[in-house]
Formats: structure tokens, C-alpha cells, sequence
């Protein structure tokens, strides 16, 4: 019988060996399982975001978004209050944190010191007066939360060499992170920041091709992409603005050297942002003169094709074509000057000879050489005159002054040029203009001598020139006035732009010629316009000079110009001036 028990305490004990032996073995198993899962569950992960980034990023040199997708996507497998990351731009630290979980202020400004000391010992380098842009997105932050940073760990983003930012995980819980997860953000880190940088390394050999190229261009060329980084700036343009001596240059550079002088980072933005071309001229920089082209670049083919890939600015020196332009004004100015003393001789001693009895051969060619050298003497003075006005160096010089007694000396000063050309000068005054009026007598002389000389011009023959001259009352209807004072001219068609003047002495030369189209009356007052228009026509009428000098200036008088006519009938070209 006690064999029997022994026997049986033997198998008992031999079971119980047996399970507690499948136990153990099963529990093993049961944890490497667990650990084969966790591991297949980071290499899962591993691969999902590696694809992700693949993906996403594509030829995307934006490393931004590239932690963009890494720090989105660490909530599948680990556990954190806050992600966070710090990215260095040339005038900023983009500081970007995603609040998981609710915490204080405090958290985050302990977060945010923490990262700005692993940058500063990174990079050997003080960023403590950097402007920091700070983006916060997630939970709410609540100050009630007092509780401070338990785990935290820095993954340095590096690309090609060169250290850009930090990414941070950070929790209120003590040892959270384990060494394995970390090996995986910083595999991936790696592997992004590895591929970035071969992308980069491609970019920068087909940019040092384009380099190559662009320095043999005279003209200065800046080329950004979207987000106004220079891919491009050749010795041209280094340059113009001054920093040919540095070889790593950003917009900032070009926006600190040319000053008030352009902006060439508000013009890149208005260029892509509007999709057109823009054009600056007359740029002075370090005494020369620029004409700056900004332009957007758009991608000519694939699925990008029409898109807007970045911005081109061009600098084209135009210093040379200024001197010349400024030799040409001068050699023109001296010429005009040589030419206007002997051209006033002929005229007046051709009028002396004309008054003289003569036979009618004499006279006929006595008239052909004062009317010869009256049009060329006015020319010479309208060529002077709109050199003043291009130069801002015309003026006028107010007196209290007679507007009749002015009117009459001319109207018969032109008496012997409306005979030759059988046109008849008549006056016409407002018993109501004042005896003296506040201008510049001899401005108003030369307005009318070019208003009169144009009328007697472009009147036919047996025709009317006559010279006006009205009180205009402030908010009265000056076709009612003119009516009052016997006065026929073609301004009923312009009335409405005499209701803004105040009280004005207004004076008009209406005459019974060829009129005026109103295509024709829109390109008057415009620099060589009616010179271009009359060549057109076969004719040689006048270079439209004077009417330039006209509008100058009654300007200069804080006056008003301008013409109505009648095509077939006639025009009345007016002026008013305050009074």
C-alpha cells in the first residue's frame, strides 16, 4: 500500500513538473509573440510613414512638411502630452507644437527653452534675441495643470550636414519613452533627412550648372522659388546691389542692400501672387540706373504644367542709355540755344521789310521767310520749354498783370501772319474781368502765342481767329456768361468741367477751321502726338510741342487747359486761371 502512494506522489509530482515546464514554455512564447507583434508593429509603422513620406513629399525640398508628416503621424505607436518642433529660417525660428493632451503654459514655455538650448549647443550659437513664430494647434492649454515635463527627448534634424532644427516628445509621465521607439523616430528622421539631402545634392549640381551658365548673362539674374529662396543669383546681379563678395545669399540680403530703393521681396509676392510681370524703371542703385524686371516662372510641361514654380527679378543696367540720353538733351539744348538768336534776326527784320513797300515778288518771298522763321523760332522755344518741364525746372514768376492789354499786343503782333495766310483776328472781352489778375504775363504770352499760331494755322482761308476773354463766377453756367458778354465758341460740349472752378479769368482762342475729331482731341497735349498724327496724314503741320508747353503752364498756374470742337466748324481751344 505505501508502494502505492509513492507511486502515486511520483506522477503526481512528475505532472506537476510537466505543467509548470508548459507553463513557463507557453509564457515565453506568449512574450515573444508580444514582442514579435510590438516589433512587426514598429516595422509596420516604420514602413507606413516611410511610404507616407515618399508619398507626400515627392521632389519636395520643403522640410517642413516633411516633420509635418512625421510628428502627425507618432500618435500610432507612442504616447506623448506634446510634439513639438523648432525649424531655423533665415530671419526666424518657426516654433510648431501640437498639444495631445492639456497642459499649462508653463509646459509648453519649458518646452519651447528646452529647445531653444539643444539649438544653441547644436549649433554653438546664441538665438536669444531671434524673432521665435510660435504655432499652436490641439487640446487647450490650461493653467490649472501643474504638472511639469517628465519625458522628454530631442531628435536634431539635419540635412546635408547641416543641423536645421530639432523635433521634440515630451510628457508629464516619468520613463514613458523606451529605447526601441526612439530608434525608430530617429531611423526615420534619419532616412528623410538623408533623402532630403540627396534631393538637395541634385538641386545644387543643376544649379551650379545654371550658375555657370547665368554668369556670362550682362544682365543681373535673381531666380526664387515659391517660398523666395535664391536658386539662383549670378555676378550681374551680385553686383548691381553690392554683395558679390559672399556666396551664400537669401532675398534678405537683397532686400538689406537695396533699401527704400525697391522691394524686391513685396514685388516677387505681388508678381507670382497676381501671376503677371511687373516692371520698375529709373532704379538708382550705387549710381546707376536699373530697369528691374519681376516676372513668375510657371513649369511648361507634366501634370505641373501652367503651375508657378517660383519668380525670376532682372536687372537691367541702363546707365548707358541714360547718358546718352542725357548727352543727346544736352547737345539738343545747345543747338536750340545757337539757333535762337540768328532764327529771332530773320523774323523781325523780314517783318520790318514786309511793312516796306515792295514788289509783290519781294513780298511773297519776305512772307515765306518770316513765316519760315516764326515756325522754326517757335519750335527752338518749344524744344527749350519742354526741356524745363521734363527737368522740373520750369517755373513762373506771378505779377498783377492786364489780360486784355496782353490779348491786344498779340492779336496784333499776329496780324502780319493771319494776312499772309488771309485769316481774319478779332477780340472779343467780358466787360466784368478784372483790370490786373495775378499770373506770369510772360508765360501767358508764350500760351497764347502757340494757341493763336495754331488756330491761324488750321484755319481756312477767309476764316476767323478770335481771342476771348470771360470772369468766370464760381458755380455760375458759363455758357450763360459768355452768352451775356457776346462770346460764340464751342465749349457748351465742356461746361460741366468749369462747375469744380472757383472765380477764373477764362481765356479762349476759337477759330472757324478744320475742328477736331474726338479721337483726334484725346491725343492733344501729349508729347510729338500731333507731330505723329500729322505725318500720317501727309502733312506737315507742327510737332504738337507747344500744346505741351501750354498745358505746363496753366499746371504751373494750378489752371485748367483743354479744347471742344466741331469737326468741319471750328475749336476753341481755352485756359482758365484762378483768380
Amino acid at each position: 500500500m505505501p508502494d502505492i502512494f509513492v507511486t502515486l506522489a511520483a506522477v503526481i509530482a512528475s505532472i506537476t513538473i510537466v505543467g509548470c515546464f508548459c507553463y513557463w514554455k507557453t509564457s515565453n512564447l506568449k512574450k515573444d509573440v508580444q514582442k514579435n507583434e510590438e516589433k512587426m508593429k514598429r516595422s509596420m509603422y516604420e514602413l507606413a510613414i516611410l511610404k507616407e513620406l515618399g508619398e507626400r513629399t515627392g521632389y519636395s525640398l520643403n522640410v517642413q512638411n516633411i516633420i509635418d508628416i512625421i510628428t502627425g503621424s507618432l500618435r500610432q505607436f507612442i504616447d506623448y502630452s506634446v510634439t513639438s518642433y523648432m525649424f531655423i529660417e533665415p530671419e526666424k525660428i518657426i516654433f510648431k507644437i501640437h498639444v495631445e493632451k492639456s497642459v499649462s503654459r508653463e509646459f509648453i514655455n519649458d518646452i519651447k527653452n528646452r529647445m531653444m538650448n539643444s539649438l544653441s549647443a547644436l549649433l554653438n550659437k546664441d538665438f536669444s534675441v531671434t524673432h521665435i513664430e510660435e504655432i499652436l494647434s490641439g487640446a487647450l492649454l490650461v493653467e490649472d495643470i501643474k504638472e511639469p515635463v517628465r519625458s522628454f527627448f530631442n531628435i536634431p534634424l539635419v540635412i546635408s550636414g547641416r543641423v536645421v532644427g530639432v523635433l521634440t516628445i515630451a510628457d508629464t509621465k516619468v520613463g514613458l519613452y523606451r529605447e526601441e521607439e526612439m530608434s525608430i523616430l530617429y531611423k526615420i528622421t534619419k532616412q528623410a533627412s538623408s533623402a532630403v539631402s540627396s534631393l538637395q545634392e541634385v538641386v545644387s549640381t543643376e544649379q551650379r550648372k545654371l550658375n555657370a551658365m547665368m554668369e556670362s548673362i550682362s544682365e543681373g539674374v535673381v531666380m526664387t522659388d515659391k517660398d523666395y529662396k535664391i536658386m539662383v543669383a549670378n555676378p550681374a546681379a551680385k553686383n548691381a546691389v553690392g554683395i558679390e563678395s559672399k556666396d551664400d545669399i537669401s532675398i534678405f540680403d537683397f532686400v538689406e542692400k537695396l533699401g527704400g530703393k525697391f522691394d524686391i521681396k513685396g514685388k516677387l509676392e505681388e508678381s507670382v501672387k497676381l501671376d503677371k510681370s511687373l516692371s520698375v524703371d529709373d532704379v538708382v542703385i550705387n549710381e546707376r540706373f536699373f530697369q528691374i524686371v519681376v516676372s513668375p516662372v510657371k513649369s511648361s510641361f507634366g501634370i505641373t504644367k501652367n503651375e508657378i514654380l517660383g519668380a525670376v527679378v532682372i536687372f537691367h543696367d541702363i546707365t548707358p542709355m541714360k547718358e546718352v540720353e542725357t548727352m543727346r538733351q544736352d547737345f539738343t539744348s545747345m543747338m536750340v540755344h545757337e539757333l535762337r538768336s540768328p532764327l529771332d534776326n530773320i523774323k523781325k527784320i523780314s517783318e520790318v521789310l514786309l511793312k516796306k513797300k515792295a514788289s509783290k515778288s519781294d513780298s511773297e518771298y519776305l512772307g515765306f521767310v518770316f513765316q519760315d522763321s516764326s515756325q522754326m523760332l517757335e519750335l527752338v522755344n518749344d524744344l527749350l520749354d519742354v526741356a524745363k518741364l521734363e527737368a522740373g525746372k520750369f517755373e513762373v514768376y506771378k505779377q498783377p498783370s492786364d489780360v486784355a492789354q496782353i490779348i491786344k499786343e498779340r492779336a496784333n503782333f499776329f496780324k502780319t501772319s493771319a494776312k499772309f495766310a488771309k485769316v481774319k483776328i478779332e477780340t472779343v472781352f467780358d466787360k466784368n474781368i478784372p483790370e490786373k489778375t495775378n499770373f506770369d504775363p510772360n508765360r501767358i504770352v508764350q500760351v497764347l502765342n502757340n494757341l493763336i499760331s495754331n488756330a491761324i494755322k488750321f484755319t481756312h482761308k477767309e476764316g476767323t481767329v478770335t481771342i476771348q476773354a470771360l470772369l468766370h463766377k464760381a458755380g455760375q453756367d458759363i455758357n450763360k456768361e459768355a452768352e451775356v458778354a457776346g462770346i460764340k465758341w464751342f465749349l457748351n460740349k465742356n461746361s460741366q468741367s468749369f462747375g469744380v472752378l472757383g472765380d477764373s479769368l477764362v481765356v479762349a482762342v476759337t477759330d472757324t477751321g478744320i475742328g477736331l475729331s474726338e479721337d483726334k482731341i484725346s491725343q492733344l497735349f501729349s508729347k510729338f502726338k500731333q507731330f505723329r498724327a500729322a505725318m500720317s496724314e501727309g502733312e506737315k503741320k507742327g510737332t504738337g510741342l507747344g500744346l505741351v508747353v501750354v498745358k505746363g503752364i496753366v499746371d504751373a498756374h494750378k489752371g485748367m487747359v483743354g479744347v471742344a470742337s466741331e469737326e468741319n466748324t471750328g475749336s476753341s481751344f481755352y485756359f482758365a486761371l484762378p483768380i
